[in-house]
């Protein structure tokens, strides 16, 4: 299992979430976050002149899948979140031991799964 973390624009969240649902990538968590990359963040004109903002709001999606699901994913989150400019985002992926759901006591990738999520897709059309 992998945890990807993915920290984009905040007006591509919706675009990444419809293209993640519409493969099947049902859980996520969002988060607001504020950082800067490369760009060292924006030179803004005021009345009393030019300022930086290096802290630039961002949105931190987190989802833990397969492996087998890591590559598809990470060129679903990539293609939905580009604008071809500076500051799109950067992704981190992250080794996941173990998983367990709380309210049924099941671990592994049966804790990941959800009914019509990318897992229980493939596994229709594979039957």
């Amino acid at each position: 299992m992998k945890k990807i973390e993915a920290i984009i624009r905040e007006d591509k969240l919706v675009d990444v979430k419809d293209a993640l649902l519409q493969v099947g990538i049902l859980g996520m968590n969002v988060f607001e976050v504020r950082g800067h990359g490369r760009q060292g963040g924006i030179t803004l004109s005021g009345r009393t002149g030019p300022y930086v903002v290096d802290m630039l709001p961002r949105v931190q999606l987190n989802i833990v899948l397969s492996d087998h699901n890591l590559d598809r994913t990470i060129a679903v989150i990539c293609q939905a979140a580009a604008t071809g400019n500076i500051g799109d985002g950067i992704i981190f992926v992250y080794p996941v031991e173990d998983v367990v759901r709380i309210r049924t006591g099941e671990r592994g990738r049966d804790a990941l799964m959800y009914p019509d999520d990318i897992d229980f897709r493939a596994s229709e059309v594979a039957s």
